[in-house]
């Protein structure tokens, strides 16, 4: 008689599997708990917040693109009041320096003393939630000074490592309509982002309901509903342990492959509209937030449509499009969802 197979080490067994289900349940209620308070500051943007806290449980950054004024800077400063975090906001100009944004060194005196010595000053980026606003308004020099703290969670001053706060996350945001003066975003910047959220302008009775909270009495204090930092890492832990099929992986790649042209021939259909197709992180992103569209419906499976609901948000930054699609106002949205169509 043939002896079983080793059971894979990464599998779930059934102990841990109710004990992984029993604390998802308990992360479930508190996501629901965060989000509904958030909805009582925030009118609508539904979708936002729900992405936004996604992305800070799986300890992944946001872009945020829309117009000023939809509430993007008080959206930061609740979720960091609600989740026990702190929160800086640096507002991003051309005169802007790196070390501005990750400190620099000065020279202080010994108190009661001649002698001098150098100090690191940490900058804005030391916290737990960063709002990087308007971050497409700086130089490229001073943009890249967030790649090692986005993608690393450390900065580096001359030749001196200093690592960031646990929890750390980058929620970027940029004005779709105003260009002059700005410095898009190179590809490898965009790549760091786990999401970019598309802020919607409100309805006119969402217009009315904010105006109504804007203009009355001051709001009640905020309470944190989470205790601590350790609590929000244990949970992206926790939620990278929700199994994932490898037909459902396999589905994820063939998605991502779709937004890369043929490297032979002629494109058609929908890649006619891409120069420049998703990198590997697109599919960790879509997996990762996946697992966790999954979970928020009460399952602890991930199908083809959890990616599917996911694929925009986790994608539509890493798709570069031709000029021709560009001129004709095509989206990369719309490729996308041609794109998903087409698995189909």
């Amino acid at each position: 008689m043939n002896a079983p197979a080793p059971r894979p080490s990464a599998e779930v067994v059934p102990g841990d599997q109710r004990a992984i289900e029993s604390e998802l349940a308990d992360f479930r209620a508190a996501f629901d708990k965060i989000k509904v308070r958030l909805q009582e500051v925030i009118v609508g943007q539904d979708q936002i917040i729900r992405g936004v806290l996604t992305a800070i449980f799986l300890q992944g950054h946001v872009l945020l693109e829309g117009v000023p004024g939809l509430g993007k800077t008080l959206l930061v400063a609740t979720l960091g009041e609600l989740l026990g975090l702190r929160s800086t906001r640096v507002q991003f100009t051309p005169d802007l320096m790196p070390a501005d944004i990750i400190g620099t060194r000065v020279i202080k005196q010994e108190p009661g003393s001649a002698s001098m010595h150098f100090e690191f000053e940490r900058g804005p980026v030391f916290t737990q939630i960063l709002l990087a606003d308007e971050i497409n308004r700086a130089t490229p020099k001073t943009q890249s000074a967030l790649l090692e703290a986005m993608q690393e969670r450390r900065v580096t001053v001359a030749g001196t490592t200093y690592p960031l706060p646990e929890a750390f996350v980058v929620l970027a945001t940029q004005n779709p309509l105003e260009q002059e003066g700005t410095y898009p975003l190179p590809e490898a910047q965009l790549d760091r982002f786990l999401f970019k959220l598309l802020v919607r302008f409100p309805t006119q009775l969402e217009l009315v309901e904010i105006t109504k909270r804007t203009t009355s009495a001051a709001t009640a204090p905020i309470k944190p509903l989470v205790d601590s930092s350790a609590r929000i890492l244990k949970w992206s832990k926790l939620l990278r342990q929700v199994p994932v099929g490898t037909a459902v992986i396999d589905y994820g790649a063939r998605l991502l492959l779709a937004t890369h042209p043929p490297a032979t021939g002629e494109a058609n259909g929908t890649a006619k509209h891409i120069r420049c197709g998703a990198s590997p992180r697109g599919l960790q992103a879509m997996i990762l937030a996946a697992k966790v569209n999954a979970v928020l419906a009460g399952r602890f499976s991930v199908s083809r449509e959890d990616v599917n609901e996911v694929a925009k948000q986790s994608l539509r930054h890493r798709i570069l499009l031709t000029f021709e699609a560009e001129a004709e106002g095509i989206r990369s949205d719309q490729v996308i969802e041609g794109v998903i169509q087409q698995m189909h």
